[in-house]
């Protein structure tokens, strides 16, 4: 039984050590609402351009996550900056935030729950 306990703990600290390195934090729509009145960020929307044209929050720049450009676009970046990332649910964001963090931006902040959120929060 002894070692089974030692695995878990040992997974158990991994895990936190993982979470401790990443600069990715998660903000619901009234947080992300609150830091852009407040500066001036670099706000991404990862949808398509359909999506984007569709809707989109006030100074957002488009980058579609599909793109065979994305990484080369989010790497024009002040990585020194902190970059805001939304989609349309999170999902997208999420694995782009992963990227971001991949390419050495130092702070990056995942809207959670995406435009379908920042929408029903704005209304």
């Amino acid at each position: 039984m002894k070692p089974i306990f030692t695995v878990m703990i040992l997974i158990i600290m991994l895990a936190c050590n993982t979470q401790e390195t990443s600069n990715i934090i998660k903000l619901n729509a009234s947080q992300l609402k609150e830091y852009i009145s407040k500066e001036d960020i670099q706000l991404i929307d990862v949808r398509t351009s359909k999506e984007f044209n569709q809707g989109h929050i006030t100074n957002a720049k488009s980058l579609d996550y599909f793109s065979s450009s994305f990484k080369t676009e989010l790497n024009k970046l002040n990585k020194e900056k902190p970059i805001y990332l939304y989609c349309r649910s999170g999902k997208r964001s999420g694995k782009a935030s992963e990227i971001c963090n991949e390419l050495g931006f130092k702070k990056i902040y995942d809207l959670n729950g995406g435009y379908l959120a920042w929408s029903k929060e704005n209304k």
